[in-house]
């Protein structure tokens, strides 16, 4: 749970403490609809373990098993409620991020309304950074590519 003496909504979530219809929930993640919805279909896919932004995440395994996790529930769940749709997956960092808990928007588009796509468009450091690339970042280094740091 977040700190504070408010408990964090997604953590309540994920714990199932709320009324929030829950469209996936296994060992590490949960998914759920956008309550303020900005695609024909946006649901969200967030950890249950409390974990504030992508700035907590780090280029190890743990870090890109669970995001990889994540982006599979989410195209999974958009396959089959919105199939042969475009979608864009991502994550909005600090501080653009609205909740701070962890979660990837998974939007099958449309906009709506179109003016949205504002708020999920890549803009830098401060923006919305689509899965994919956060994905590359949290890669963790292969051996030979440690071994090639240590040799220089």
């Amino acid at each position: 749970m977040a700190g504070g003496s408010s408990p964090c909504i997604f953590c309540q979530i994920a714990s199932s403490s709320t009324s929030t219809t829950l469209l996936h929930n296994d060992e590490k993640v949960v998914a759920f609809q956008d309550i303020n919805p900005s695609a024909f279909r946006h649901y969200l896919v967030i950890p249950k373990q409390h974990i504030p932004t992508v700035r907590n995440l780090q280029r190890r395994a743990d870090d890109y098993s669970l995001v990889s996790h994540m982006l599979n529930v989410g195209q999974m769940l958009l396959n089959r409620d919105a199939p042969q749709t475009v979608y864009r997956f991502g994550f909005h960092q600090p501080p653009m991020n609205s909740v701070n808990h962890l979660h990837l928007h998974c939007l099958a588009l449309p906009f709506i309304p179109r003016w949205r796509q504002i708020k999920y468009t890549p803009l830098g450091p401060v923006g919305f950074i689509e899965a994919d690339k956060l994905l590359k970042k949290l890669k963790p280094l292969t051996p030979n590519l440690i071994q090639q740091f240590d040799d220089s």
